[in-house]
């Protein structure tokens, strides 16, 4: 320690020190953990795709047939729409020509 400088002086500085090796070292030890923790994580997700790959498959299946029945449901709708428009076309066609 340096006689220049009072007592108080030292201790602060030497304390203000030690805070920022600790700040350091935990960033470090932070930054190593999260590698850590993400490498981790690689590993463990494929395991978890296939899972979720078969249930997609199996989720399209179905959609395919939700599909499938909305469009009959459609063209029904259609269907009955267009007959609706034509029937009012012609009444009103029959009306024009009185």
């Amino acid at each position: 320690m340096d006689d220049d400088k009072p007592v108080l002086e030292q201790t602060t500085d030497a304390i203000g020190n030690a805070a920022d090796a600790t700040k350091e070292a935990v960033t470090a030890v932070v930054k190593k953990v999260r590698k850590a923790a993400r490498k981790a994580a690689k590993r463990v997700m494929p395991k978890k795709a296939k899972k979720t790959r078969k249930a997609k498959k199996a989720s399209k299946k179905s959609s395919a047939k939700k599909s499938a029945k909305k469009a009959g449901k459609k063209a029904a709708k259609k269907t009955a729409r267009k007959a609706g428009k034509k029937a009012s076309k012609k009444k009103k066609a029959r009306k024009s020509r009185r």
